[in-house]
């Protein structure tokens, strides 16, 4: 059976043979023009058919390019379907080496996808749970690591890398303070208003300064600072060391001598323990000064009196307990963010991982501590 489609320049004659296999001799051009007529006719003829075999012979193909063997891809398509025997003889210098380009014998797209087996749930509890375990164990190294490496530079402080500690101080801790102030002020206002709203009805205006001095300075000060941290300076701790980890130069370090914990992770550690409590008591200030715009405007309080309200609510006890809390939250960020640097695996869509699993586990481990304190201090 010889069929040429129209409005092409190729033809092609099916021959059957004694055990139903077929053979298709090609004769012409395998290209752009001819293709699309090519594979309609080949699946109008070929489909519904038990097949075992297909041969294509390309032994009369004057011109083939990439559309012919996307002609030959939709028969071995067909026969992956009825899993029969798809083959290709007789090929010209040329055919055969764009086949040898498109990767033809290897390639799978065409395959029927095989169907995904259903996961057995006790069989995925158990490797959620062992994968967990692993997560923990590393979890434990590395503070033990960060530990040992921090008590080594209080023995020898020379081994610290001072003058990038004092880089990392002046990214975590100066350069976030315009975003710490606007969140805090911000923050300090909302509280204020909110409270003023009770507050009015028994004439207590002046008792917003305190709630606002007392919520800021033990509680929502350190929390709200460490978050913002963790947001920002946080993700850039993990960028920063998984791409180093992808790109071998942590392996490099290793290599020449140096221990990546004492070299990578203590300067930004202590750089975020020296800053953010420094960063609390500014928003501390700055949420009072948002209290103080409410007092001042809503309220009708007097500056002095407010500041005076403040002033005498405050407890050294209470700004001492918030920067403890800030010293402990910097120690979790630095923690958190430099190991999920040094866990980060594969290409570069693994930093983007590591900066996000940094922030959502610095912030879960921040609430988690805040939650623990706020314990141990109704019980102290």
């Amino acid at each position: 059976m010889t069929i040429s489609p129209s409005s092409t320049s190729c033809t092609y004659t099916i021959e059957e043979r004694h055990n139903g296999d077929l053979v298709i001799f090609f004769a012409g051009s395998m290209n752009a023009e001819s293709s699309p007529a090519l594979i309609k006719q080949l699946q109008e003829n070929l489909s519904g058919n038990r097949l075992n075999t297909i041969t294509a012979n390309l032994d009369g193909v004057t011109y083939f390019d990439d559309f012919g063997a996307i002609v030959l891809f939709e028969l071995k398509h067909m026969m992956a379907g009825t899993k029969g025997l798809f083959q290709i003889v007789d090929a010209n210098r040329r055919a055969a080496d764009i086949l040898s380009q498109v990767n033809f014998d290897a390639h799978e797209r065409n395959a029927p996808a095989k169907k995904r087996r259903s996961r057995n749930l006790f069989i995925h509890l158990g490797e959620t749970t062992i994968h967990e375990i692993s997560n923990i164990r590393m979890l434990v190294s590395f503070l033990g690591s960060l530990v040992l490496c921090l008590v080594s530079v209080l023995i020898h402080p020379k081994r610290l890398r001072l003058e990038d500690t004092i880089t990392h101080m002046e990214k975590i801790g100066v350069d976030a303070l315009p975003i710490v102030a606007l969140i805090s002020f911000l923050l300090g206002l909302i509280i204020a208003f909110m409270s003023s709203i009770q507050l009015q009805q028994f004439g207590a205006n002046i008792y917003v300064a305190s709630l606002v001095a007392l919520a800021m300075a033990s509680e929502l000060g350190p929390i709200m600072t460490a978050i913002v941290v963790a947001g920002r300076s946080g993700s850039a701790i993990a960028a920063e060391i998984s791409s180093m980890k992808i790109s071998e130069e942590i392996d490099a370090l290793f290599s020449m001598g140096f221990d990546a914990t004492l070299f990578l992770a203590v300067p930004r550690v202590i750089a975020a323990v020296a800053v953010l409590p420094l960063l609390t008591l500014f928003a501390d200030l700055f949420a009072v000064t948002g209290g103080l715009v409410v007092g001042v405007f809503i309220l009708d309080l007097t500056v002095g009196s407010y500041i005076g309200q403040t002033i005498d609510t405050l407890t050294l006890f209470e700004v001492s307990w918030g920067m403890a809390k800030s010293v402990i939250f910097a120690f979790l960020i630095g923690w958190i963010a430099c190991l999920r640097g040094f866990q980060a695996r594969g290409g570069a869509a693994a930093v983007g991982n590591a900066a996000t699993s940094a922030v959502v586990s610095s912030i879960f481990v921040i609430i988690l501590f805040d939650s623990i304190f706020a314990v141990i201090r109704s019980y102290w």
